[in-house]
Parts: structure tokens; sequence; C-alpha cells
């Protein structure tokens, strides 16, 4: 006979959560054990045995308390089943670990943050992380900061889960260009203690809301600068829950924004077509070349005489990915105008055509 029970904090927004199921009577045990999955956004269910019905086959991952291994012994489960112990000294636990079929064994409490972080990968269902795309100004006023509102627009009109980042502290704010400054949520500057790691679903339901995606962007304030650890976090936070995260860069790379480049998948370089737009442009090529692995250059016009696409890709020495197209009205304001990307101009055309391509590379790699 076992017992069933389950601890219910709410249920994470857009799904039913996938619980880890744990075995075990030991009843210090058990508390670690659920100290552990309420730091990982995790509802477990827990029994003393073997469920009866269901829940050894349909749970993502299985914590075995050393006390429950006899008990658990002969019951067929191909993976994710971990042994949790406490004596690191005890030789027999790598035996009953193997009795059992465990693919892990973990002693707390060295192993905690290990066991967070999967926990927290099966409760969010961590699969292929999101396409994630940084946009750079060659120089100021280049219009990356347009093209990645764009960019992120087209993706959530597309149907895709969105997340649009603004990395540029100096910037004037994403959510202004997206008229949406007033609009309750989260900001950077509440994640600038953030460590280790960040609950993704937890983050996205933190954030303003606005054209179908959510805007991680800078409050008001004079806070301009984050640890390099809370960036890796939140970033990595945002590219979990799959989709698209559209990342808006400075031009300058200190720390916190090699972060984000190590986890861009694709970078843009916006380019005007002019002589000393291209040469500032080489050297922020070159700097944020040492850490982005994929950077193509996206050319807008007007062109300087003897210059076009093809020759600004060919002086910087980087893939050509297109042409912006500048539609009127788009550096003005917001006043409650659709947002770049809305509609069916050419700016939304060119990101639309980006992002067909873009993710057939991610869905061939």
């Amino acid at each position: 006979m076992t017992e069933n029970t389950t601890h219910d904090p709410p249920s994470p927004a857009g799904g039913r959560q996938r619980r880890p199921l744990i075995i075990t009577e030991d009843a210090e045990l058990l508390d670690d054990l659920l100290r552990l999955c309420a730091a990982a956004g995790a509802t477990p269910e827990v029994h003393h045995g073997v469920p009866e019905r269901g829940g050894w086959d349909a749970a993502p991952l299985v914590l075995v308390g050393d006390d429950a291994a006899r008990r658990v012994h002969g019951a067929a489960r191909t993976r994710g089943v971990v042994l949790v112990g406490r004596d690191q000294d005890d030789p027999g636990v790598w035996e009953r670990a193997v009795r059992i079929g465990a693919d892990h064994v973990l002693m707390l409490p060295d192993g905690e943050q290990w066991l967070v972080d999967r926990i927290a990968d099966v409760t969010e269902g961590a699969g292929r992380p999101a396409l994630t795309v940084g946009v750079i100004g060659g120089r100021g006023g280049a219009g990356a900061s347009t093209l990645a509102c764009a960019l992120a627009v087209t993706s959530a009109r597309e149907g895709l889960r969105t997340l649009l980042v603004d990395a540029d502290p100096l910037g004037g704010g994403l959510d202004v260009l997206l008229g949406g400054e007033t609009a309750e949520g989260l900001r950077w500057p509440a994640f600038a203690a953030s460590r280790g790691r960040v609950g993704g679903g937890a983050l996205e339901e933190s954030l303003p809301r606005l054209h179908s995606l959510r805007v991680l962007s800078w409050d008001r304030g004079d806070h301009v600068a984050l640890p390099p650890q809370a960036v890796r976090a939140v970033l990595a936070a945002a590219r979990r829950g799959g989709g698209t995260v559209v990342v808006d860069l400075p031009r300058r790379v200190d720390d916190g924004v090699a972060e984000v480049l190590a986890q861009l998948d694709v970078g843009l370089l916006v380019v005007p077509a002019e002589l000393r737009a291209v040469a500032a442009a080489g050297r922020v090529a070159s700097a944020a070349g040492m850490v982005l692995r994929d950077l193509r250059v996206a050319v807008r016009g007007p062109y300087a005489p003897g210059l076009d696409d093809p020759e600004v890709a060919r002086l910087l020495g980087l893939p050509l990915a297109g042409e912006v197209p500048v539609e009127a009205g788009l550096l003005r304001p917001y006043e409650g105008k659709a947002p770049p990307g809305a509609g069916r101009g050419p700016l939304a055309r060119f990101c639309r055509r980006f992002w067909e391509r873009a993710l057939a590379e991610a869905g061939a790699a």
C-alpha cells in the first residue's frame, strides 16, 4: 500500500506542469526534496513506493530516497531515475542504484544545485532552446532598435513564443519604442541580484506583455549596470522556453554584453550604406566577433555613391543578411501607431523572410 500526496502551488500559465515523482518514507529527506522542488518551481507528487497507476511511467523525473531503493527494485523504467541519499561513505549505494536502474546517484547537501537545475529542466519541459538573435548598430542611429522590435513583433504575429530583450541601458527603453513604458511588469534592475538559475516560466510571467510578446527593458532609474552572472541567468531562462528571443545590443562590449553574445545564435549588424558608418561598423564587428560566431550584416539605405549591399558586406568581411527597408514614420515616437514590423510593409516582409531562413537553418542544425 502506498501513500499519495501532492503539493500544489499555483500551476504555471500556459500549460500543465510536468510533475516530478518523489519516493521516500524518510521525513527529513522528504522535507529537503520538497524544498528543492519549490526552489525549482516544481509541484511534486509523493509516494512511499511505486505508484499503482501511471505515476512511475509518466513522471519526467523520479527521485528515489535511499530508504526506498528496495521497494522500487524490479519496477521497469528506462531513464530519469535519481537515487538520493546522504551518506557519502556508503559503498553500497552504487549497487542499489544499479539495481533500480538509476541514471544518477546524488548526495545531499552537495548535489542540491544540480538537482534544482534538473528538476527545473524537466518541469519546464526543456527542449530545443529559443532561436536567439541579437541586433547591433554599426553606428549610432543605425536603426538597430527599430529592427529588433520589428523582428520580435513579426515573430509574435507568426504565433511563436517571443521575448524581446533590451540589453542597452542607455538606449531609452524598447518599452517606450513599443508604447508600453507604463505597462505593469518587471524591468532589468529587478533581476540585478539573480544568481544561478532563474525559472523560465516565472521570468516570462513577470515581464510586461506588449503586442503579443514579452519585453524585458529598463526602468527610468539610474541603474545602468548588471552583474554578468545576472545577465547570464536571465537570458538562459529566456531561451529555455523555446520560440524566439530577440536582443537589442549596445555597440560597446563589456562583460554583461559578452554574456549575451555568447548565447546568441545569430547576430545582425545594422549598417547604413555610407563610408563612415562602414568604418565604424568594422570596429563594432571586430569586438562582437570575438565572442559571436555568426554575425551577418544588414544594410540600410540610402546608399552613398559606389556602395551597395554586397559591397558593404565585402568591406566588412561578413555574410549579407539583406537590405533593411526604412518605412516612413518608424523613427518617430510611438504616438499610438502600429509598432515596427506590424502590417504588411517592406520591413515586415524583410523580417518574415529572415525568420523563414533562420528557423529553417536552426531546424537543419
